[in-house]
């Protein structure tokens, strides 16, 4: 299969595309298989140019740390894009990780800043805090670790949530090496946090023709969540995509429940997008997310379809793309031949 070695792909702006796939979670995956999972995917994602894997992280899963030590084990470019939950470590803990890793690996991390969760997970956790305030901790949180890790001085902070004094972070990170931010920007919270940290905000996409009138903001950099299934033609790229994700009554009813409980802003959008594109045939697809599989929109049909779909998000500003988990490397394959063609129909 070809692999392609561009980390960053141009946009007809000249402003780079990045691709990041998604690491396996030890939740779907067996005890005895799980770490041979992480190797592949990795290898597979940089070996077809992606920037990094995004590694997820909640009560359910083991620490995303120690999978991102295996993935830079495992790998010579890869970045890890590491899930970081405020509840579950301090900003120093945090700054620490990225610090050490770097030093060993010379390798840069990206951080994608969690403020929410599954509302189970916080109340298990004691974390009754409302949502928007959630974001104005994670603001502060954040502030600190890029602080530590911008600056060899002592930091001293005092905020709402946290407050350290004459704190210094060791070993220290070289400027290249340090790390890019994320954040979900689906709620208004979210948004006005990302335009304080200078983070790319990441959104649970409508589909492309919703943002042709109206582009997000320029300035700002901003990526989508999503997921791509594309053969040669309609027809078999929809059958790809049911096989793998078929209509599941128990899945769609574990759906609903967490509609109910979530507080999450992308969540309740996501749910309320239709499912069609202007042109009447579906390319925009619901279905996995609806039946419980996984938490995106997938793109769904033509290789030539799909790309235009890309393009038209690219147009509209969205530079940041974070793919779903991939099923095996022929997913990769397909997927980097439709990214192939957005770049020559931009």
């Amino acid at each position: 299969m070809r692999a392609d070695p561009e980390r960053s792909r141009p946009s007809e702006d000249g402003m780079p595309v990045e691709v990041f796939s998604t690491c396996p979670q030890s939740s779907a995956v067996g005890k005895a298989h799980y770490k041979q999972r992480i190797a592949d995917v990795a290898r597979w994602s940089e070996r077809f140019g992606y920037k990094g894997i995004l590694i997820y992280t909640d009560n359910s899963q083991v620490d995303p740390w120690l999978v991102s030590q295996l993935v830079l084990q495992q790998t010579e470019s890869l970045c890890p894009l590491v899930a970081v939950q405020p509840i579950y470590s301090h900003p120093y803990t945090v700054a620490k990780q990225v610090a050490s890793l770097a030093h060993l690996h010379d390798r840069r991390v990206y951080l994608n800043m969690v403020a929410g969760g599954f509302t189970n997970d916080l109340k298990a956790l004691n974390d009754t805090t409302p949502h928007d305030l959630r974001y104005e901790r994670l603001t502060e949180y954040t502030t600190i670790i890029h602080r530590l890790l911008a600056s060899p001085s002592p930091l001293s902070f005092e905020g709402q949530f946290y407050r350290v004094e004459n704190l210094k972070l060791a070993p220290p990170i070289p400027p290249e090496l340090f790390p890019g931010i994320l954040l979900s920007g689906s709620s208004g919270a979210g948004l006005k946090a990302t335009q304080a940290l200078g983070a790319t905000a990441v959104h649970y996409p409508k589909p492309a023709q919703e943002y042709e009138a109206n582009p997000v903001s320029e300035g700002m950099s901003q990526g989508i969540r999503v997921g791509i299934i594309a053969r040669e033609d309609e027809e078999t790229a929809w059958r790809v995509a049911h096989a793998r994700f078929p209509e599941d009554r128990k899945g769609q009813l574990a759906h609903q429940l967490a509609m109910k409980k979530s507080d999450s802003s992308w969540h309740k959008q996501l749910s309320e997008v239709g499912e069609e594109t202007d042109e009447g045939s579906p390319i925009y697809w619901l279905g996995p997310f609806k039946n419980y599989k996984t938490f995106c929109p997938y793109l769904v049909g033509s290789y030539g379809r799909v790309a235009d779909e890309l393009a038209r998000y690219i147009a509209a500003g969205f530079r940041t793309f974070i793919l779903d988990i991939p099923p095996d490397e022929e997913e990769l394959y397909h997927t980097n031949i439709v990214f192939d063609l957005t770049k020559c129909n931009m």
